[in-house]
């Protein structure tokens, strides 16, 4: 069995390291928080004192970590795992990232013999506690053979979308919809409110055409129309996410006005008070604040 390293153990890869640590898997974990390497380290992990060491005790070593400059840091930085690994060495990224970067890494470790793979997590926190992620996959024919068992122990779906950046530029195009379609629904349900509708009949109605979605049918109703706005997802990650697609999009010369749009109403938001540290569905909190309403709830 492959000796599996986890640098990043926030609130995606905590528990999907859980999940493989719970598999049997010999695993070697670090994390900026000594709490979070605590919390594995209980379910049988080996706790490391560094990148280096997990490079250095590992076959495959997935990162989990909050942005392109982050994981170009971990993985090519002079205390990194390139600089501490070794030929044939997986590097599995399941961060959101730019897809420049993502490129950049995979060419910077073929030089020195290793691999990249790009799985990138579709669904929720709530899905990866229970190990029902998603993963969207780049990678060659032998590297994904190498992944998937890894990958099956942290999720129920596992999708290769192509080589190497493929699964990172899937995630680009899952998350602009899935980013632009929750600030659609919470200006809808804002003026749903406005208009003096029921917001459950309201949930009805909607949620019977083909005007439903992911967040009318399940996450607003169990977070922000329940009254919990506590980070699944922050409104920060949000609007970096959709940043990268709409960049991504020019780049390629795809039009994205709706993304632009939503991308303006997410900084707007990001910047409110604390509302960038709050789950996604908060969005609806600051469409109902500019529509001067109580935000509706069931």
């Amino acid at each position: 069995m492959e000796r599996i390293g986890f640098v990043g153990l926030g609130a995606m890869g905590g528990p999907m390291a859980s999940n493989v640590a719970r598999k049997g898997f010999a695993l070697n974990v670090y994390d900026r928080s000594q709490e979070a390497i605590g919390r594995l380290a209980a379910l049988g992990a080996k706790a490391q004192r560094s990148v280096a060491e997990v490079a250095q005790a590992s076959d495959i070593v997935v990162t989990m970590l909050p942005d392109s400059p982050d994981v170009a840091e971990i993985v090519l930085g002079p205390d990194g795992i390139a600089a501490h690994g070794r030929k044939g060495q997986i590097v599995m990224d399941m961060s959101t990232i730019d897809p420049t970067t993502t490129d950049r890494l995979a060419r910077q470790l073929a030089k020195q013999g290793m691999s990249f793979v790009d799985a990138p997590v579709g669904r929720l926190v709530s899905h990866a506690i229970k190990g029902e992620s998603l993963f969207m996959v780049g990678a060659t024919d032998a590297d994904f053979a190498r992944v998937k068992p890894v990958l099956d122990a942290m999720g129920t779906t596992v999708i290769r979308c192509g080589g190497p950046g493929a699964g990172m530029r899937m995630k680009l195009v899952n998350n602009y919809l899935a980013i632009v379609s929750c600030q659609m629904t919470a200006e809808a349900l804002a003026l749903a409110t406005k208009l003096g509708l029921d917001i459950r009949t309201t949930l009805d109605v909607v949620n019977g055409t083909t005007a439903t979605n992911g967040h009318l049918k399940g996450a607003f109703p169990s977070k922000v129309l329940a009254g919990d706005v506590a980070p699944g997802f922050r409104i920060a990650l949000a609007h970096k996410d959709i940043s990268l697609a709409v960049n991504a999009a020019h780049k390629a010369g795809a039009p994205v006005f709706t993304g632009a749009a939503a991308r303006e109403v997410l900084a707007l938001a990001m910047h409110d008070g604390d509302t960038g540290a709050k789950d996604f569905s908060a969005l609806l909190e600051f469409a109902s604040k500019l529509a001067g309403i109580s935000t509706p709830r069931l």
